[in-house]
């Protein structure tokens, strides 16, 4: 498999802990948002709609990193990223899309390039801007993982969940967002970052990564 991303990416990063966590061998190929990369017809050949992560495998090209990642549970179901139970498994895509649907998108390049272009943002109120929806999101995800955590987001070992925590940890610290009213995140923060898998796909450890 070839993983096309960008090492900063959160998206691509929660596929590369992903991959990690199933053990899946796969080669990196650097796509630099910076540069406008994933606009080259190279890339949109792979991915139209030109973002990343895009995955490449022996039956063909994948996209969007929720797809990768129910794709990677279902062909590799070992170890389990969702629970067994039907309530339980919603449960967790629940909490996993809290982050992918509501914090992530309103703070990613797209977003923050019209910001900075169109609406003469300068790097405190994009700070600001990435607040507003990061805060409220973390705090109601510490409500859940205090109910439904032991060590982990979700029960006591790495779910869908914590795929998509740890990357957008990362990316508060990148807007100056003060992550100390968040004890129960950082705990677990501090578990994955011990664990190989996380370790391994952490953005500085990446072949692109400045």
């Amino acid at each position: 498999m070839i993983l096309h991303g960008y090492f900063r990416s959160g998206a691509a990063y929660r596929t590369r802990i992903a991959l990690n966590l199933k053990g899946v061998t796969y080669e990196q190929s650097g796509v630099d948002l910076r540069t406008g990369a994933q606009r080259s017809e190279a890339f949109l050949a792979l991915n139209p709609q030109g973002m990343v992560p895009a995955l490449e495998t022996d039956q063909g090209v994948l996209t969007q990193s929720p797809a990768i990642l129910e794709w990677l549970e279902e062909t590799y179901p070992e170890p389990p990223l969702l629970p067994k139970e039907p309530d339980d498994r919603a449960r967790v895509r629940a909490m996993a899309a809290l982050i992918g649907c509501d914090i992530h998108p309103l703070s990613n390049l797209r977003v923050l390039t019209e910001l900075r272009t169109n609406w003469g943002a300068d790097q405190a109120r994009i700070d600001g801007w990435a607040a507003r929806w990061m805060v409220p999101g973390l705090q109601a995800l510490t409500a859940l993982v205090e109910s439904h955590g032991r060590g982990w987001s979700w029960g006591a070992a790495p779910t869908l969940i914590d795929c998509y925590l740890i990357p957008q940890l990362y990316s508060a610290r990148r807007f100056n967002i003060d992550l100390t009213p968040f004890p129960t995140l950082l705990a677990v923060e501090a578990q994955a970052l011990a664990h190989p898998a996380f370790e391994a796909a952490h953005p500085d450890r990446q072949p692109d990564a400045d």
